[in-house]
């Protein structure tokens, strides 16, 4: 944490952001278009970037609007301007829609008052239209300046000194309609808006064995219903880009019927508000209502979202996002050459790259013309890897074929959740447990971890008996930490008493741990030479072979929320600074990115060492701060991240070398980071990743059948994880290598590039290493 970060990796592989200086440029931001929670976030984050850089920054206020009007909406914007902004949803600096800026008369007074202030560097914070909009204005540039010098408004060295506009876009769009990125600026919380209240729902329509009929937004993009559907489990969803085949009406209440036959006491239809049928005509909410009400006799009701789903509190993840992509987008203008095409900072995997702001516009436009000529499947397609995924998905857990036509392959797969609990387990089993009988298995749920299935509490489960599980927290199945080692000989008789042929693990560090002694076991007992796979779900996300684990973004949110509740008790009293204890055992993730979801000054981890020195200088920069506008502060310090200085030693030592300054207060989140209902990215992330480990098993028992095969070589054995921007299977005996055994922590963690990022939002010199960024790549429809 010291003030300097000589810890930094140096070397001339490295490029880092000492290389780049903003001295004597300007830029300017603007939010434009329809607002996103999380723009704020973006906004603070191109302000402390800029400034951290020495170039002048400047809020342009009411979007492109108050760049036609000038005077007063164009302001400097200092460090004191964005503090405290990260966790209020819309955008401070407004945003509106412009016709002026349409024409070129409004873009000639738009360039004028730029010049001004000599800002030729544009950071765009919205929609496809407001990027076309900087597109443009970038591209007449120059001819604008040569007519504001006809006009004498400019004399000719201005002309030659702004000769050209720089423009980088960030994509703040809660419909996640922009090709080219995996998520925008605002997505992620207006589905955490959509199933706060589609889980309300479920318990009064479970009370009256009602049907509800949901509208979410999305007129031209179907993302926030599909997700929302994924996420809920919903019984049928309407998008624009994959209508429903001629004759639905009847399918569709089949399907409800056929659930309610099932005992199941409620229906959830989800609808985009531009769902539309083959024909291109509108599937409304109230002609589904009706349908069902005339069809079915149901009682129904309509509950139509609306702007609900922009407002609010961002979620960790769009804060992250948007704080990543603003300081992308600084360092993006201050590489950036005349020659340099108009970009976009976007996302992928959780990689944060830059593409050409008009492929992506082009390709944006091109799912449009696909919906509009009916060639829905090039829209699917268009639209990306992730919704493609996402929709076939849905398909395969939401309607199950009659038994009859499912092709039975006498093969038993089991379930098992091992270690502490974590939300959306229970999603991972749901998914697992329908995607193994569609694909003909018998799924058998292991209940209390290894130590249940060591004392055969094994059960046969069905399709219903996962009905309902996406939401609920915990584990159903019950998870211990017991490991497998003691029970080898029990746990070899359970398996060859239930001839189980493939075994799917959902858990932490425990699971990995397990999985490796099974493997090892596979000499001594053949019974373990079957296809063994482990999904990882942790809040601490400290699984080897996985970026991210399920349950680690409740976890974060959690963790978000309660700084954001502590920062406001302090509001109106003296200064205070808050230290506060995060779960993760030796692992870093939680305070660390909780530290930069709640704008913390300071986050201590293990991965990173620390000394009384930096502690000195942490509480000396703390009273620095205090001596300005801003009143609180921020301490996150992970669980284990050091022996001897405990969050009460740190506690105390900021109490007594902050007296007079500023009074502390201390707390520790303990288990209420691992309880509560899962966010949607963990329902989805469950849903998916462990519908992708039963794809893998059902490949496998595929070779082996009839042949009688015994699996003994190490590729089947894997963990399924995330990495960079791909999903892949490695196997436990590589990973080996790549883990620290002693702390339970991978040798190598991505978010550990992300430490400086908090520094520099916090105001510490940090070295930032940009050797990632810089490219500009392609547009891929199927990497989108």
């Amino acid at each position: 944490m010291d003030a300097d970060d000589s810890r930094a990796p140096k070397g001339s592989l490295r490029k880092f952001l000492e290389h780049l200086s903003g001295a004597g440029k300007a830029i300017g931001v603007l939010t434009s278009g329809g607002d996103a929670q999380g723009m704020n976030a973006a906004v603070r984050a191109v302000v402390r970037m800029g400034i951290y850089v020495g170039a002048k920054v400047y809020f342009i206020y009411e979007g492109y609007q108050g760049m036609v009007d000038g005077g007063s909406n164009i302001a400097e914007a200092d460090w004191e301007s964005v503090s405290s902004i990260l966790q209020v949803g819309g955008t401070i600096i407004g945003s509106a829609r412009c016709q002026a800026f349409r024409t070129r008369e409004g873009r000639l007074k738009a360039a004028c008052n730029l010049l001004q202030r000599g800002i030729t560097n544009l950071c765009v914070i919205g929609g496809d239209g407001s990027l076309t909009g900087a597109n443009l204005f970038r591209k007449e540039w120059s001819g604008l300046l040569e007519e504001l010098a006809r006009n004498g408004q400019i004399d000719k060295e201005a002309v030659q000194k702004y000769a050209y506009l720089n423009v980088v876009g960030m994509v703040g769009s809660i419909d996640n309609d922009f090709c080219g990125t995996d998520m925008t600026i605002g997505t992620d919380s207006a589905l955490h808006r959509i199933i706060e209240v589609v889980d309300a729902i479920m318990t009064t329509a479970q009370s009256h064995q009602r049907t509800f009929v949901l509208e979410v937004m999305g007129r031209h993009c179907g993302y926030l219903a599909l997700v929302s559907a994924l996420a809920c489990g919903a019984d049928w969803v309407f998008l624009p880009e994959s209508p429903p085949e001629e004759g639905w009406e009847e399918q569709m209440c089949v399907k409800l019927s056929e659930n309610r036959a099932r005992k199941k006491r409620l229906n959830i239809i989800i609808v985009a508000e531009g769902a539309i049928d083959t024909q291109n005509k509108p599937i409304t909410s109230e002609k589904i209502k009706e349908l069902v009400v005339t069809q079915l006799g149901y009682d129904t009701r309509v509950t139509i979202l609306g702007h609900v789903q922009r407002g609010g509190t961002p979620s960790a993840f769009d804060r992250i996002l948007a704080s990543r992509m603003g300081v992308e987008a600084v360092i993006a203008l201050l590489e950036a050459t005349p020659d340099t095409p108009a970009c976009v900072v976007s996302l992928n995997g959780n990689h944060a790259v830059r593409l050409p702001l008009m492929e992506c516009v082009q390709m944006t436009q091109d799912v449009q013309k696909a919906m509009d000529e009916r060639r829905f499947q090039d829209a699917v397609r268009l639209r990306g890897r992730s919704f493609a995924g996402n929709l076939n998905t849905y398909k395969r857990l939401a309607i199950k074929l009659p038994d009859d036509q499912i092709p039975k392959t006498n093969c038993n797969v089991a379930v098992i959740n091992v270690g502490a609990p974590a939300a959306g387990m229970n999603a991972a089993v749901r998914s697992a447990v329908r995607v193994g009988i569609a694909d003909g298995h018998r799924m058998l749920a292991i209940y209390d971890g290894f130590d249940g299935f060591a004392k055969g509490q094994i059960k046969e489960i069905g399709w219903t008996d996962v009905g309902g599980w996406t939401g609920q927290g915990g584990s159903i199945l019950g998870t211990k930490r017991v490991l497998p080692g003691k029970y080898l000989e029990e746990i070899a008789t359970q398996m060859r008493t239930h001839s189980i042929n493939a075994l799917l693990i959902i858990g932490g560090f425990e699971a990995y741990l397990g999985l490796l002694e099974l493997s090892a076991a596979r000499e001594k007992h053949e019974e373990f030479c079957v296809p063994m796979v482990m999904v990882p779900a942790t809040v601490s996300n400290n699984v080897p072979g996985s970026d991210f684990s399920i349950g680690a973004d409740t976890a974060l949110n959690t963790i978000t929320d309660t700084c954001d509740r502590i920062k406001q008790s302090a509001s109106g009293t003296k200064r205070r600074v808050f230290i506060i204890e995060t779960m993760g055992g030796y692992c870093g993730y939680l305070a660390n990115m909780g530290g930069l979801a709640a704008g913390a000054d300071a986050a201590y981890i293990f991965e990173e060492p620390f000394d009384i020195r930096d502690l000195q200088s942490n509480v000396e920069h703390l009273t620095e701060k205090m001596k300005t506008t801003i009143q609180r502060g921020l301490v996150l310090r992970n669980e284990s991240c050091s022996e001897n200085y405990t969050t009460d030693f740190i506690y105390q030592l900021y109490s007594e070398e902050g007296k007079g300054v500023f009074d502390c207060r201390k707390n520790v989140l303990g288990h209420m980071q691992q309880g509560g209902a899962p966010s949607p990215f963990d329902r989805n992330f469950g849903t998916k990743i462990s519908a992708r480990a039963m794809e893998w098993i059902t490949a496998k028992l595929k070779e082996a059948r009839g042949r009688g095969k015994k699996f003994t070589t190490d590729d089947s054995v894997c963990v399924l994880g995330i990495s960079k921007r791909n999903v892949i299977f490695q196997p436990v005996a590589e990973l080996k290598k790549q883990t620290d055994f002693e702390h339970r922590i991978p040798k190598e963690q991505w978010w550990l590039k992300l430490r400086p990022l908090m520094k520099i939002l916090a105001k510490y010199k940090a070295s930032y290493d940009v050797s990632d960024s810089g490219q500009l790549e392609h547009v891929q429809p199927w990497s989108v």
